[in-house]
């Protein structure tokens, strides 16, 4: 039986309040309620404060460079498709540098997950506008304000019928951790955005500020509505909703591929005779 303890206590270099912690151990829950062991699961991440998330955990990781989780995260799921893939990294890791990825991660619909930590500001690098900060907000490296206005990840995602849409919040852990949970059983690409403080630059949107405004959605909203979901996805200021914001029943990328149904390609035993015959043509 798997326990959070599997995954293992580890030090880490997150500032003390710092969203982070929480999103640790929401991940943490939804895995051991899926029943998921360490070596069942690959963690792939970019860079930053975020992306530092599957170092303090017991189970496989690969990290990337900035902005790149996403393409070795679906290399891996199409290579190993048994596998569980989680990619972890935060807004400006994911949106920012990454965004184009996101964009064709969104299209493919390979069967992953994203988990996207939404702090509206660079962490790691001191305290610079991300793509999600809030036009006009004063930063460490805009002291006029954010010139531009924020991208809307939850917007994008619904727009281009990702498979999974939801928006969780680092201070109600238990909420997030379901989340999470749902979107790794989806088949297909899902997106975890999740809200998070950054305590020591970011000191608009701290917990209280989240807190006054995120709520959760009711049993009156329909994901797989699309009209409903884009209206969601575009409310964001005074009200914020976390929950399942679109889902559908697209069929994931993987399930095209012939090779995949063989299950890990590192198991597959070429046909020498198809090879042999290859090599001939050459001759």
């Amino acid at each position: 039986m798997v326990t959070v303890a599997d995954y293992g206590d580890f030090e880490t270099a997150w500032c003390p309040g710092c969203g982070n912690f929480s999103i640790r151990k929401a991940v943490i829950k939804a895995l051991v309620s899926l029943g998921l062991s360490p070596h069942e699961v690959l963690f792939v991440s970019g860079i930053g404060q975020a992306a530092k998330a599957p170092h303090y955990l017991r189970a496989n990781v690969f990290n990337g460079l900035h902005g790149r989780s996403l393409p070795p995260a679906q290399g891996a799921k199409l290579a190993n498709p048994g596998l569980t893939v989680i990619a972890e990294s935060g807004d400006g890791c994911s949106y920012g540098e990454g965004g184009n990825h996101f964009l064709a991660a969104l299209r493919r619909n390979v069967d992953l997950t994203l988990l996207a930590h939404d702090n509206q500001i660079y962490g790691l690098t001191k305290g610079q506008a991300s793509p999600t900060t809030m036009e006009g907000q004063v930063t460490k490296a805009q002291p006029m304000g954010a010139p531009s206005m924020p991208f809307n990840p939850m917007a994008v995602a619904v727009a281009m019928r990702a498979g999974f849409v939801a928006r969780g919040f680092s201070g109600d852990i238990e909420h997030l951790s379901g989340l999470i949970e749902r979107a790794v059983r989806h088949k297909g690409f899902s997106l975890v955005d999740i809200l998070q403080p950054c305590v020591s630059f970011n000191k608009v949107n701290t917990f209280a500020w989240y807190k006054e405004r995120v709520y959760r959605l009711g049993d009156d909203h329909d994901p797989r509505d699309f009209g409903a979901a884009m209206e969601k996805a575009m409310e964001f200021g005074e009200r914020i909703p976390i929950g399942v914001i679109y889902e559908n029943d697209r069929p994931p990328f993987g399930g095209r591929l012939p090779e995949a149904a063989r299950g890990p390609l590192a198991l597959h035993r070429p046909d020498m005779a198809v090879l042999d015959g290859i090599l001939a043509a050459y001759a």
